[in-house]
């Protein structure tokens, strides 16, 4: 329960780093000792490989967005041994122009490496939920 403790307060600071626009600390919990193993997929873009290139696409995004706001839901931990996978829902409140907001959803997978007792994020990949979801027990489903 610890590791899963552990885990969600770090995928908790990615979300807090990008809300807050704070480049350094969203640098700080990305593996660096791997750093070609990292990989990021922001919603809409291709995959990005390599540390420094995704620090860098964090870096554009956070100065390309006044506002900011994550409310995450369905979050799963899975811990194995040192890797952690988290899923999630990210239900996103930002500003889209000086006069209007916007909500999003995008559906997350964050996984982690545990370097030297610290959870370190070496993926990330939000897709956008772009419709509601059909239930198969609906009657227009």
């Amino acid at each position: 329960m610890a590791d899963e403790h552990d885990v969600t307060a770090a995928n908790a600071s990615l979300y807090e780093a990008f809300e807050t626009a704070d480049v350094d600390r969203m640098a700080a919990l990305w593996d660096d000792a791997d750093p070609e193993a990292v990989v990021c997929v922001h919603p809409g873009w291709p995959m990005l490989r390599g540390r420094d290139t995704v620090l860098r696409s964090w870096a554009a995004v956070m100065a390309g967005t006044d506002y900011i706001q994550f409310f995450l839901t369905d979050v799963r931990v899975s811990v194995l041994g040192d890797i952690a996978v988290v899923t999630c829902q990210e239900n996103v409140l930002t500003e889209v122009t000086e006069t209007s907001h916007g909500n999003a959803a995008v559906v997350a997978t964050n996984v982690f490496v545990r370097r030297a007792g610290r959870w370190r994020a070496q993926v990330h990949h939000g897709s956008p939920v772009l419709g509601r979801l059909v239930d198969d027990e609906s009657p227009d489903g």
